[in-house]
């Protein structure tokens, strides 16, 4: 059974910046630049709510390029 993770937790705001990072990693792969500014935002964001900042992001980045690599099929 699947346990439903509050919106705001902290184990929430990391698969949220996951995801953001692979949306913004896939877009630059696509060619699509305009997103950027959003995505930098809402990274900066979900960042905010976790307390270790500077291990986090580095984890979740880590955690999207291999899910963006695998969607590209390398």
């Amino acid at each position: 059974m699947h346990t439903l993770v509050p919106f705001g937790s902290p184990v929430y705001s990391r698969e949220e910046l996951v995801v953001e990072f692979g949306a913004a990693f896939l877009c630059a792969e696509a060619g699509i630049e305009n997103t950027i500014e959003n995505s930098a935002a809402f990274i900066q964001g979900w960042a905010k709510v976790q307390q270790s900042y500077k291990r986090l992001v580095i984890l979740a980045a880590s955690a999207a390029q291999k899910a963006a690599g695998y969607i590209l099929g390398r």
